[in-house]
Order: structure tokens, then sequence, then C-alpha cells
């Protein structure tokens, strides 16, 4: 574990396993249509129930699919967390993925204040099955992080899983922190 400080917001870098971390949101890396079949989409549910594929699915119906770069949030079902918030990343190789990880986050962190919540922990968005490059989708994590105007947010936890992740995060984290 590392923390890295931007004003009084606490970044704080972990490896472990998201659907166990105490935060009032934990964000999913999530497929436009909300379809939680594999990656940590699928640990969310399985460990926060059913309740919360339920939940996508009306969103989906209600408002369609999530744009890439945007967000949806539902319950948390089980899980110790208020919300989920479901953040559709890019696919590696789409001219404008950079832009659209960037906004993913950011539009995460953006309903999270507005949800006037504490705390909001992150996966490694776009990394699995969508292919990004831990030390890419780092650079813009650290980047959107550093440069957000925090104003109810005190916590935001990036959970990695597995120490190759979270070596490369480190690594990036380090040099993004501690750069002016």
């Amino acid at each position: 574990m590392k923390v890295y400080r931007v004003g009084d917001v606490s970044i704080v870098l972990v490896e472990g396993d998201i659907t166990e971390l105490e935060a009032d949101a934990i964000v999913n890396a999530a497929n436009q249509y909300l379809e939680h079949g594999g990656g940590v989409a699928l640990a969310i549910v399985r460990k926060g129930g059913y309740v919360i594929q339920e939940e996508s699915r009306e969103w989906v119906r209600r408002y369609g699919p999530v744009p890439v770069g945007g967000v949806a949030v539902t319950s948390a079902g089980k899980l110790k967390a208020k919300y989920v918030i479901h953040a559709v990343g890019p696919v590696y190789g789409d001219p404008e993925g950079d832009a659209k990880l960037a906004s993913a986050i950011k539009s995460a962190l953006d309903k999270a204040e507005e949800l006037n919540l504490n705390s909001i922990a992150f996966p490694a968005i776009s990394t699995g099955v969508y292919g990004y490059p831990y030390r890419i989708a780092a650079e813009i994590m650290a980047n959107v992080l550093k440069n957000y105007r925090y104003r109810n947010v005190k916590k935001v936890i990036v959970c990695l899983y597995g120490s190759v992740a979270y070596r490369e995060f480190e690594e990036v984290f380090d040099k993004v922190f501690t750069s002016s």
C-alpha cells in the first residue's frame, strides 16, 4: 500500500480485491450494456449479489447503453460500499481511447461528488479484456486524479489485481505525484 496526496485528498494505491474494500462507492470497469459477465464486473456481481445486474439492466432499459467514457450508478447489494459506479472505458487501439479513459475516470469522480461521497475505489479500468497496457492506463489515471478539483471526496483508492499491475501503477504514480 502506498499513499499519495493531492491537497487534503489521499490517493491510496493497494493490491487486492476491490469487492473487499470499504469505500462509499466502488467503480466497476463496465461495458456499454452493463452486462457483467467477466473480470471486475463479474466479481462485483458475484460478491454483491444479482441485484447489481438487475439494476444495471434496468438502467440500460431506461437510458440506453452507457457511452464510452460515461458512467451509470446502481446500489452495491451486499458489498461494503453504498454504490457501484459503472464506468465504461475504451478498447485499447481506439484513436480517442486515452481521452475516453480519462473521461471515464473523471465521470466516476464527478458522480461521487454529485452523490456527496467521501471515498471511491477504482480498478484499473480498460486493462482487462479491453487490452490497455498498465503503464498507459496508470499515466492517464494518475493525471486525472492529480488535476481533479475535489470537493467532498477525501479518499481515492486505486485497487490493483495482482503484483504486476501494482508495480506498474506504483512506478507511474511515484513519478506523477512527486513532480510538481
